[in-house]
């Protein structure tokens, strides 16, 4: 799979890139599209962080299988 540069938080991705919320067309990492889409809904940048930490570890548990 080739590796993309995320525009936002500059980690590099690979896999389907999320649509941003900004300007519906630009491709950013899953991380920070569910980012902006929690940010949308008014949860708070530490409950995203701590959301995003449980993905993580589900999804490494997943893969790993």
């Amino acid at each position: 799979m080739e590796k993309k540069i995320c525009p936002i938080c500059g980690k590099p991705y690979t896999g389907h890139p999320a649509l941003s919320r900004t300007n519906d067309k630009t491709e950013i990492c899953s991380d920070c599209g569910i980012r902006q889409s929690l940010q949308s809904i008014g949860i708070s940048p530490e409950e995203q962080e701590k959301i995003l930490s449980i993905i993580h570890r589900h999804t490494e548990y997943r893969e790993e299988k």
